[in-house]
């Protein structure tokens, strides 16, 4: 069992700036686990936002790329920088992991088995 633990959100304006921070602990199988972050806005479905492999290597939904950064914090945890927020990005933003490594980012929920308990993003106009 992976738990995760996620730290960050908020409220901004337009523009402004959020950092999520997920930590994972647990039975973890790899040093540098697969991990993603994922969002939900009210009557949405969920949406991969970011992911990262355990090389580092990253993956962006498109309507982020350039604004949005995923990276790694000590081995089993991650963060994503958000910048030049827009109120589309209102959102629940959840961390998910899986306890094995991968090679290529994964972007599907169904793709990992364990999750974060959710963090409230709320930009405004």
């Amino acid at each position: 069992q992976v738990q995760l633990t996620e730290s960050g959100g908020g409220s901004v304006q337009s523009g402004g700036s959020l950092r999520l921070s997920c930590a994972a602990s647990g039975s973890i199988d790899h040093p540098t686990p697969c991990m993603g972050w994922f969002r939900q806005a009210s009557g949405k479905k969920r949406e991969g936002v970011a992911a990262i492999d355990s090389y580092g290597r990253t993956t962006y939904v498109d309507s982020v790329k350039d604004r949005f950064t995923v990276s790694r914090g000590d081995a089993k945890s991650t963060h994503l920088q958000m910048n030049n927020l827009k109120p589309e990005d209102t959102a629940v933003y959840y961390c998910a992991a899986v306890a094995f490594g991968c090679s290529g980012s994964r972007m599907k929920a169904d793709e990992y088995n364990s999750w974060g308990q959710g963090l409230q993003v709320t930009v405004s106009s």
